[in-house]
């Protein structure tokens, strides 16, 4: 009798280690624990080892542990949607190598720290849409550059860091919506990116300026080049492979902040971007090549003036010659009504 008890204490214990929380439902056909609008305040412990779905949506979870997902390294579907998270902690999810969609929309997350999301190398999914982020880093983490979509929609972002969206080679769907950009030298970069990406068959759903006024509500894409004054200068002289390192004129352009007032109250780019860039000598060989150009066209154009003058000079010469031999003889001898007066008087 008392080794049936033992027997049956750790089958208990046993089952009671791997059993769903309390106030979840987990289903082990689809390998789920749904544990949402439950209140939970934290992750919940004592998950099932071999869930791969987690729904910890509409709860009060306000911060994630560096270890809350260490007996479940088969998660593939995370969602933190409509929590109370406001930051998340560099390696708080560096356990789940296998995650695949990571949701944290509808949260309180103000900014993310460099390398977030380290070390998950089957991300392919991360939404951070409707939060209150104002900054984002220069890289998610090692092992991301497999993600295919990401959302940064209803944030107050007021621009991005171009070596950001680089280092996710995979991309294949960015969402920028709501968010009050930025639309001077700090987001040129952006504009680039955004302009060969969607060259090679990205999907986006665009970038609309909040800032400076006169470009408020404006594609970001449809405003010229022209009208960031310094700053297509300065990326075009940039030296090949520079794309994902940032110099120190450009971190200190950022650092200064937003730029000085233009002529009509608005801020002016290269304010932002100074100093001044010199003029491209490319201008000067484009000027000298019209000039070249011109002057052989309008030569051409004088030739042919010049040979139809000549051919009308000598057509109208051989002509007069002509009418001038054959009415000579007749005007010399007369015609026969002409001699009759003459021989009548005679008569």
């Amino acid at each position: 009798t008392g080794n049936w008890l033992w027997v049956c204490s750790v089958i208990w214990l046993a089952h009671t280690a791997h059993s769903c929380p309390h106030k979840c439902l987990c289903y082990t056909a689809s390998k789920t624990a749904d544990c949402k609008n439950r209140g939970f305040t934290e992750i919940p412990a004592r998950l099932p080892p071999e869930i791969q779905i987690l729904q910890l949506q509409n709860n009060r979870i306000w911060r994630i542990n560096q270890n809350a997902f260490t007996a479940t390294p088969l998660l593939k579907i995370l969602d933190l949607s409509n929590n109370s998270l406001s930051s998340v902690a560099p390696g708080a999810f560096q356990k789940l190598r296998y995650l695949q969609v990571l949701n944290l929309t509808r949260n309180l997350i103000h900014y993310i720290e460099n390398k977030t999301f380290s070390f998950l190398p089957h991300l392919k999914e991360l939404d951070l849409s409707s939060n209150s982020i104002i900054r984002l880093p220069e890289t998610f983490g090692n092992s991301t550059g497999n993600i295919t979509l990401l959302s940064v929609k209803h944030n107050k972002l007021q621009k991005m860091e171009r070596i950001l969206l680089e280092s996710l080679p995979n991309l294949k769907v960015v969402l920028f919506k709501d968010n009050p950009w930025q639309c001077n030298c700090n987001i040129f970069g952006l504009k680039l990116w955004l302009e060969s990406f969607l060259y090679r068959g990205g999907i986006s759903d665009g970038i609309i300026c909040s800032a400076p006024g006169i470009r408020k509500g404006k594609d970001l894409l449809k405003v010229p080049y022209e009208l960031f004054g310094a700053c297509a200068l300065r990326a075009a002289q940039a030296p090949p492979g520079s794309g994902h390192q940032q110099g120190p004129e450009q971190r200190g352009a950022e650092q200064r902040g937003p730029p000085r007032p233009g002529p009509h109250g608005e801020p002016g780019e290269r304010g932002a971007c100074e100093p001044k860039a010199k003029a491209r000598p490319a201008s000067l060989r484009h000027a000298i090549a019209t000039v070249v150009i011109t002057g052989v066209v309008c030569g051409v154009v004088c030739l042919m003036m010049l040979a139809a003058a000549v051919y009308g000079c000598a057509y109208a010469a051989i002509t007069a010659k002509y009418h001038r031999d054959r009415l000579g003889p007749a005007r010399l001898h007369g015609t026969p009504k002409e001699k009759e007066p003459l021989e009548s008087s005679s008569a």
